[in-house]
Order: C-alpha cells, then structure tokens, then sequence
C-alpha cells in the first residue's frame, strides 16, 4: 500500500501530468512523469496515481492489476524526485502479464522518463 502523502487523487494532477509530463510506454504500461516545480511551484512529496479502464478487465482483474502495479511503484518512490507526479496506466496485456513481467516493464519505462 503506498502511503497517504504519495497518492495522487486529484483529477488536476492526473490531468497535468497526462498531458504535460514526459511519456514512456511498454506492452503493458504506459507512465507518464511530471515535475510539479516547473507547473505550479511548493514543496510536495513524490505522488503516484494509476489509470486502469475497463479494457484491462472485469472489476476483479481490474483490482488485481491495481494492486500489483501499487506494490511496484511503492518500490520505486525513492528513485522519484521530489514534488514528481507519476500516472501509471495500465494497458489491456496488464491482465494477462506476470508481476515480473510488470515490474520489468514500469523499471523500463521509469528510466526512460527519468
């Protein structure tokens, strides 16, 4: 479970960081990062928010999902510059995908956006 200070809730944030952060993509996730300085400065700590449709699954698979991709990006918070947006979207072959597989593909794509 991420900690309260590291959730991102805010449709804003989703939406600032969506559209104006760098964007790296995979077969199973997309991540995009945003450094909160550059839009709107004050000192925030690393939020993490996560994106998965109906197109992933049933609600179930949906949850799954959710969870392993919180438990990875749990792991990576310290790699985060501070007052950083991260939106992890989850893409349909996230259903099927091992939490291997996840973890190696949300690694990959941190490094890119990073």
């Amino acid at each position: 479970m991420l900690p309260a200070a590291h959730r991102l809730r805010d449709a804003d944030s989703f939406r600032i960081a969506v559209r104006r952060g760098r964007r790296a993509g995979s077969r199973t996730v997309v991540v995009h990062l945003v450094q909160l300085d550059e839009v709107a400065p004050g000192t925030h700590p690393a939020r993490v928010g996560f994106v998965v449709s109906k197109a992933v699954g049933n609600a179930v698979t949906r949850n799954r999902v959710k969870r392993r991709l919180r438990h990875l990006a749990r792991e990576q918070l310290t790699s985060l510059p501070s007052s950083a947006v991260l939106v992890v979207r989850a893409l349909p072959e996230a259903a099927t995908a091992s939490p291997e597989e996840l973890d190696a593909d949300l690694r990959r794509c941190l490094q890119r956006v990073q």
